[in-house]
C-alpha cells in the first residue's frame, strides 16, 4: 500500500496535485483538510499518519504572504519552520519519504546567472529565511526526502499574479509593472506533474532540486504576456523596483538552473509562455 498524503491540500499547489492525480487516475493519494491535518498540531498530524500510513508525504503548506511576513515573523516561522519540523519528525518515525516544496527566495538574487542547488542560500526577507529554516529541518530529520525549490507559482487555483493581472486588466486603463526583477514563472500543473513523476519514477536520488518552467522573464514581461495571450487591452508601463517600494525586499535576479532535476528524472520542462497559454485557456 503506497499511500501518498498531501499537506496544504486546499492551497494552490495542493489543488493542482489533486487535478493532475485525477487526470492520471492515481487513487492512492489523499488530501486531508487543514482541520484534520494542521501541520502545527502534532497530535492531529500523528492521527493522519496513523490513518493513512503514507509511503510518501507532499508538503505544500506554507506561509507565502511575502510582505506580511516581515511583520508577522512568529506565524511565518511557525508554518514554514515548525510545521515542517513536525511533518519531518513523523515522516522519519513512520518511514515515509517527504517531498517538500520550497522557494527561490532563499537566494539573495544579486548575481545575473543561473542558480544551482550548490549555490549559497542567503535570504533577504523573512519569508525566504523561514523557508530556508524549514529546508534545514527536513535535511536534519530525514534521509529520504526531496526538496523542490520553485518560483513565481501560478495556476487556475488560489490567488496568484496571473489571476490578479487578469482582474486588474479589466478594471484599469493603465498598469505599472516592475521590470527590474527577473525570474521564471512556474505553472502549478507542471510542478504538480513533476512531483508525481518523481514519486512514480522509483528513482531514489534524494536531495535538493530546482524546478520552474524554462526561460526568463521580468514581472513586466510576465504581465505583458498575460495581456497579449488573453486579449486584454490595457496600457502597461515598465517601472523600477525603487518606484514601487514593498515591505519585503525581493531578489533582483532569481533564475534557477534545472539541469539536475531534468537529468536525474529524465523530464522535459515546458517553456513558461507555453504553459501560460495553457493556463489562460483554462481560465
Amino acid at each position: 500500500m503506497n499511500n501518498i498524503v498531501v499537506f496544504g491540500a486546499s492551497g494552490q499547489l495542493g489543488q493542482c496535485l489533486k487535478k493532475v492525480a485525477e487526470t492520471r487516475g492515481i487513487s492512492s493519494i489523499y488530501f486531508p483538510a487543514e482541520s484534520e491535518a494542521n501541520i502545527l498540531d502534532k497530535e492531529a498530524l500523528k492521527l493522519v499518519f496513523d490513518k493513512y500510513k503514507p509511503t510518501w508525504c507532499i508538503n505544500c503548506a506554507a506561509y507565502t504572504a511575502v510582505d506580511k511576513a516581515e511583520d508577522d515573523v512568529e506565524l511565518a516561522r511557525k508554518i514554514n519552520k515548525t510545521g515542517v519540523e513536525n511533518i519531518s519528525a513523523l515522516a522519519a518515525e513512520y518511514g515515509s519519504t517527504l517531498v517538500h516544496v520550497s522557494t527561490d527566495f532563499v537566494f539573495k538574487g544579486d548575481i545575473p546567472g543561473l542558480l544551482t542547488e550548490t549555490d549559497i542560500a542567503e535570504p533577504i526577507n523573512i519569508y525566504g529565511l523561514t523557508k530556508l529554516e524549514g529546508e534545514h529541518d527536513v535535511v536534519h530529520a530525514l534521509k529520504k526526502y526531496y526538496i523542490l525549490r520553485t518560483s513565481w507559482l501560478y495556476s487556475e487555483y488560489g490567488n496568484n499574479f496571473v489571476k490578479t493581472m487578469l482582474k486588474l486588466g479589466t478594471e484599469r486603463d493603465e498598469l505599472k509593472i516592475i521590470a527590474d526583477q527577473v525570474g521564471t514563472p512556474t505553472y502549478g500543473m507542471d510542478l504538480a506533474g513533476c512531483i508525481l513523476h518523481i514519486i512514480f519514477s522509483e528513482v531514489t536520488a534524494y536531495g535538493l532540486y530546482h524546478y520552474s518552467n524554462e526561460g526568463v522573464a521580468s514581472w513586466y514581461d510576465f504581465a505583458k504576456a498575460i495581456f497579449d495571450i488573453s486579449g486584454t487591452e490595457v496600457k502597461t508601463l515598465p517601472i523600477k523596483t525603487s518606484e514601487y517600494p514593498t515591505r519585503a525586499v525581493r531578489p533582483a535576479y532569481s533564475v534557477m538552473d534545472k539541469s539536475k532535476i531534468k537529468q536525474t528524472f529524465n523530464i522535459e520542462i515546458p517553456y513558461w509562455r507555453d504553459s501560460l497559454i495553457t493556463c489562460i485557456g483554462k481560465l
